[in-house]
């Protein structure tokens, strides 16, 4: 059976899927056919319906559930890996009300993230999250909202942090930060959505038994990232949540879904 997988580019995705699409692991009779893409695009994808196993963003969950279920294995939550808003100089935070904001897609949890921390600010610019840090720069926007690697590169380019979203959401709730988890088709039979959970941690483990060199897969998907900052992506995302969520995880997952209510 040949199943639909989608799922980012960035290091902590193709850490994880490695050994599962590449064949370097028993798939038990699965096959994937593989899209990499942008978070955003993919949050859009499902509420299309268009793959049958996809990562997304919580930020976009309530969307889909209809349609999708969230596997336990390959969640990307933790405590202190959450998007920064950043800017060229300080800004108060009382101001950012005012000021024009890059996001990187409205279906984002960093978006959501966001909008929880300052709900009265609404002049939002969504754009690819790689190209925010250069829109704030240019002078495009007043700040951004930036995930991903970008959070360790940003002072390299002489930009200022003026919150941690994530800490903001840690301190507030006291839960880890759930930032995107794979979900699966509600339409696909339930053996093959636990052959696939399974999978995914399965995958995941042989990377790790094979950490810190890094495949080919995550360097050549990674572009012109540098390999130190692969593995501090890799260190920031990919965690025991990312084997399974765990009743820590559930929880914290249900507590940002309870925003929406």
């Amino acid at each position: 059976m040949e199943l639909t997988l989608g799922f980012s580019p960035c290091p902590n995705d193709t850490f994880i899927f490695d050994a599962m699409v590449n064949n370097k692991i028993d798939t038990k009779g699965l096959t994937f056919k593989t899209q990499l893409e942008d978070v955003e695009t993919l949050n859009k994808w499902a509420m299309q319906g268009k793959l049958a196993v996809t990562k997304l963003s919580f930020g976009v969950y309530q969307k889909v559930k209809d349609q999708y279920e969230l596997l336990n294995s390959g969640s990307a939550l933790g405590r202190g890996c959450g998007p920064l808003l950043i800017a060229k100089k300080d800004i108060p935070q009382e101001k950012i009300k005012d000021c024009k904001i890059a996001i990187p897609g409205e279906n984002t949890t960093a978006n959501l993230l966001f909008s929880i921390a300052f709900p009265e600010a609404k002049q939002k610019e969504v754009m690819l999250f790689s190209d925010i840090e250069n829109a704030v720069l240019d002078g495009r926007v007043d700040a951004g909202v930036i995930i991903h690697e970008n959070r360790f590169t940003y002072q390299q380019k002489g930009l200022v942090k003026i919150i941690d979203l994530g800490e903001y959401w840690e301190s507030t709730t006291g839960s880890p930060i759930p930032l995107g988890g794979i979900f699966i088709r509600k339409d696909i039979p339930d053996h093959i959505k636990q052959q696939v959970d399974q999978l995914i941690h399965d995958s995941l483990q042989y990377s790790y038994k094979h950490y810190p060199a890094l495949s080919s897969y995550v360097t050549d998907h990674a572009q012109e990232m540098d390999e130190t900052v692969m593995r501090q992506h890799i260190d920031l995302y990919v965690n025991d949540f990312s084997l399974g969520l765990g009743e820590a995880g559930k929880a914290a997952v249900d507590r940002l879904m309870s925003v929406y209510a």
